[in-house]
């Protein structure tokens, strides 16, 4: 495990509950106390760091593995309805027990996470032993029922991970191809692969925006504006504000913008929103029940807001920050952030580079953004409140980028509300050097849409009036 890998993990550990509906403050991580929903989570979790999973796997994959569980848990809940049942699997009411629910749960997660995450089998092998639910009875087989009917529905969602459409699990099958290259900038509107010390970016899962949603019908009505392009004099405001952000840059922006950033062998996006749900989980004293809900919405929530921002960036294809500003100045002296440790200086526009790493896709609309706004509007709706009341600090040093300059002295960043987190995360973006001010705002609204779409279809699941048997 790399120096960052473990500084991410060492961030996320640190978070702590300051303020809100639990009395005292106190740590917001893994207790002995957790139900098995928070258990199997944090141990997927896990699974997509080891294995380097992307954002919009991630978010596909929280959204089958809740889904999975909320099925087995709804087959012993008198009301709410599965989602993929192909018959009535309700149980009769005096098996209506936690440890049958627990048991469904835990047999439909280990079936999940073994067909999404197959290297990390015995990751979830370990926990479904020591949950003492490796020999199933008859909720386990249940459980096992219900999420083999989600797994089955998902072969052919859009995904390819069954390679049903192309070779190779996960890859593009729509032939796209990027109009400009690592040396030639043929339309300055348009995304840019970058070469990296790995070789030049492949654009990451352009067919996204095809895969199978939970509560999308149409993206006619969800899909933004065009972003603004080239010679339009917001491309070339826009292209400043970076700029003027990366010279700048101080402690508090450079550690706002490592935070949130959730890169490779991170929990990625979606899974961050996933630990904050874990801290409310464990701040609010939830029941199992209440964590399969949540987590249901949270996850399909997640899914549908990687499926919308993936079809604006294979529509739009529009162009980074970096290669905007390249553009526009290259051959120009600039003042902008030189590089770690080398703080502001003047550089050639040419020479001009993100704070934090520039993604392998296009730029709008943010992802991050989108998820945060999304997740935002589900986990408010969930808890009836706003309220967050999360906190971290990052000791002196602590930077990933900048390690043992940055931060000089301890930086905090605290979270009232989760929309307070969402917005920060979307200005972590701008911050970062990746991401346009119009590619921020619009993926805020286009989240809280897709947000307030998949609760309702949730609460209709759970309210048994989804569908009828």
């Amino acid at each position: 495990m790399t120096r960052p890998d473990r500084l991410r993990i060492a961030w996320i550990a640190s978070i702590v509950v300051v303020f809100g509906v639990a009395p005292g403050a106190r740590r917001a991580t893994a207790a002995a106390s957790d139900n098995v929903v928070l258990q199997w989570n944090q141990r997927m979790l896990q699974a997509v760091g080891n294995t380097r999973f992307a954002p919009m796997l991630t978010a596909r994959a929280l959204a089958i593995t809740h889904t999975c569980m909320y099925d087995a848990w709804a087959a012993y809940d008198t009301v709410a309805d599965g989602v993929y049942w192909t018959r009535d699997m309700r149980q009769p009411a005096a098996e209506h027990t936690q440890a049958a629910r627990a048991e469904a749960i835990s047999a439909a997660a280990h079936l999940a996470l073994v067909d999404l995450f197959p290297s990390q089998a015995s990751l979830f092998d370990m926990l479904l032993s020591s949950l003492e639910h490796s020999t199933p009875g008859i909720p386990g087989m249940i459980g096992k029922e219900a999420c083999q009917a989600v797994l089955d529905s998902r072969r052919q969602d859009g995904s390819n991970q069954s390679e049903d459409l192309y070779p190779g699990s996960y890859s593009d099958y729509t032939g796209y191809m990027p109009v400009n290259t690592v040396d030639a900038n043929l339309d300055p509107n348009r995304w840019q692969p970058l070469m990296t010390p790995s070789g030049a970016q492949q654009f990451l899962a352009p067919h996204w925006g095809r895969v199978q949603s939970f509560a999308l019908t149409s993206f006619d009505e969800l899909r933004p504006e065009p972003p603004p392009l080239y010679p339009h004099g917001t491309y070339i405001k826009e292209a400043n504000q970076i700029l003027h952000a990366s010279a700048r840059l101080g402690d508090r922006s450079k550690m706002i913008a490592e935070y949130w950033s959730d890169g490779p062998a991170s929990v990625t996006p979606p899974g961050h929103w996933n630990l904050f749900a874990q801290a409310v989980s464990r701040r609010d004293g939830h029941t199992l029940d209440e964590d399969v809900k949540m987590f249901f919405a949270l996850g399909n929530a997640v899914l549908d807001a990687s499926i919308a921002v993936w079809d604006c960036k294979r529509l739009y294809d529009y162009a980074r920050p970096v290669t905007a500003i390249r553009f526009l100045y290259g051959g120009q002296p600039v003042r902008a952030w030189g590089g770690p440790r080398l703080g502001t200086r003047i550089i050639d526009g040419e020479q001009f580079r993100s704070y934090i790493p520039t993604p392998p896709f296009a730029e709008y609309v943010s992802g991050h953004s989108a998820f945060s706004a999304a997740s935002a509007e589900v986990l408010a709706a969930f808890t009836g409140s706003d309220l967050l009341g999360l906190s971290v600090t990052f000791p002196p040093g602590s930077s990933m980028i900048e390690p043992g300059l940055t931060p000089a002295a301890p930086v905090t960043l605290t979270w009232r509300t989760f929309s307070a987190a969402a917005d920060e995360a979307g200005m972590s973006r701008r911050m970062g050097g990746i991401h346009f001010e119009s590619g921020d705002l619009a993926a805020r609204v286009l989240g809280r849409q897709v947000g307030s779409l998949v609760w309702k279809a949730s609460r209709q699941y759970f309210d048994g009036t989804a569908r009828a048997w």
